[in-house]
């Protein structure tokens, strides 16, 4: 089974309050995309958004260019479900973040909860760091949540790489400024808590 479909299988076998990553909404993500992104007609890529409500809360505070990306076609394509009832129109990438390439300057906010602490083989971070350079404008913010130091070494039978601010920016690189981090105890449908390290950071002006 390749990784499309292991998260195909999730999204089709497990309810949205089955899995551990679920919450009803993105509270940290969405004040730090509104700290950080305060104009409406901005465009934000949601990176592994698989069936997330932020595209649905994003799109009740005004923000009107959003970008859905994940691994799972099953997953967007539930997501477009719901918003087509909503009448919210967004723009979709399928694909693997770790292996297809994003066009240049396209995005203000690259956001992304729990993709990144997946890619435990190097190529897989460098093709993201890549795209994520390639992607983000010249201004633009990218919000990155991982495990923290005490989080799972695994999430749905997959390892995972905890990071702490600094250990995140040493693997992004020279090329990018911590603007700052946060740590965020994720409350679980099953009663546990997982630790995040929020991160944001944008590209360093040449």
């Amino acid at each position: 089974m390749n990784n499309n479909e292991f998260w195909d299988d999730i999204y089709k076998s497990k309810k949205n309050d089955a899995v551990s990553w679920y919450v009803d909404r993105l509270d940290v993500s969405l004040k730090l995309i509104q700290e950080n992104c305060p104009k409406k007609e901005n465009s934000i890529i949601d990176i592994g958004s698989g069936r997330s409500t932020l595209v649905d809360d994003l799109h009740a505070l005004g923000y009107q260019n959003l970008t859905l990306l994940d691994i799972s076609e099953e997953a967007i394509n539930q997501t477009l479900q719901r918003l087509e009832k909503l009448k919210i129109s967004v723009s979709k990438i399928f694909g693997d973040i770790s292996s297809i390439t994003i066009q240049e300057n396209l995005y203000d906010v690259w956001h992304d909860r729990a993709v990144f602490h997946f890619l435990t083989e190097i190529n897989q971070r460098k093709k993201y760091i890549q795209n994520l350079k390639r992607s983000l404008k010249k201004d633009g913010v990218a919000i990155i949540a991982t495990f923290g130091p005490n989080g799972p070494d695994s999430c749905s039978g997959l390892k995972t790489i905890k990071y702490n601010e600094q250990s995140l920016q040493a693997e992004l690189g020279d090329d990018f400024q911590v603007l700052g981090s946060m740590i965020d105890y994720h409350q679980t449908p099953f009663e546990t808590y997982q630790e995040f390290m929020y991160c944001w950071l944008k590209i360093n002006s040449v």
